[in-house]
């Protein structure tokens, strides 16, 4: 035996060994670090990136559809109206315009709300949600159960000057709104920002500002509209986004559900 090419032959196979055996630790390593990043939670997630948010609402848990129609205003309910001028387009949609302009202070809650009721149809029904400075109007959206609903058919514009004034506005309303009998698990708060994380939505140092349940109009019919719970979330005090509460899925400005 030539004990020379047998020694060379030994000490090859050993590092072919050492080398395999090297290798599989390393995936085995590798796969443990893994395992300890898909346990991360999404609280650790955000915390890691410096994303942090408001206290989350945890005593919603179930909800239903909600189902509605748009309402149809007659004379009857315009000629109530006083110091206004009305027109109704198409039986759903009213459009005002006052004599005189009337003093709004929208950012005052309890003005608004005052507004509302004197001045508008079912006025009580909306709630303020937003300030376009670009075109000096007000947005309302109409409420049910204490919910926002998110929809062109439950809007409000109310048009001011320069000296915040309301000189006219445009209405639009649901009725005969019901809930589905079936309730249903939504998905936690907490998984919805998860959602917008991991879409990119949300960046290293973002804040979530709002965080609030309410209805979205995914399904329009003929005659009727139905309403799914969505969650609303804002980032940074600007950025709105809505999330379906039974899909988790983001709803983009159409009201289609982005994937």
């Amino acid at each position: 035996m030539d004990w020379s090419k047998t020694k060379t032959i030994f000490i090859i196979t050993f590092l072919i060994l050492d080398c395999f055996l090297g290798y599989q630790f390393m995936e085995k390593r590798n796969s443990s670090q893994l395992d300890v990043i898909l346990e991360t939670t999404i609280e650790e997630q955000l915390d890691a990136n410096g994303i942090t948010y408001v206290e989350l609402p945890k005593e919603i848990t179930k909800a239903a559809y909600v189902s509605g129609k748009s309402k149809k205003f007659t004379e009857e309910e315009v000629k109530k109206l006083s110091g206004q001028k009305v027109t109704i387009q198409d039986d759903k949609e009213l459009k005002g315009t006052f004599v005189h302009p009337i003093s709004l202070n929208f950012k005052d809650p309890y003005r608004l709300k005052e507004f509302l009721q004197r001045h508008i149809i079912d006025g009580q029904k909306y709630t303020f949600w937003a300030f376009d400075g670009k075109s000096n109007t007000v947005i309302c959206y109409q409420t049910y159960d204490g919910k926002i609903i998110y929809n062109e058919n439950s809007k409000l514009l109310i048009h001011v000057n320069d000296r915040n004034e309301a000189v006219s506005y445009e209405q639009t309303m649901l009725d005969d709104l019901q809930k589905y009998e079936r309730k249903q698990d939504i998905v936690p708060a907490i998984k919805a920002i998860e959602t917008l994380y991991k879409k990119g939505y949300l960046q290293p140092g973002d804040r979530v500002t709002s965080v609030e349940l309410g209805y979205y109009g995914l399904v329009q019919f003929t005659a009727s509209q139905v309403l799914t719970p969505t969650w609303h979330i804002v980032v940074n005090g600007k950025e709105d986004y809505f999330i379906n509460a039974f899909e988790g899925q983001i709803i983009n400005d159409e009201g289609n559900v982005l994937e």
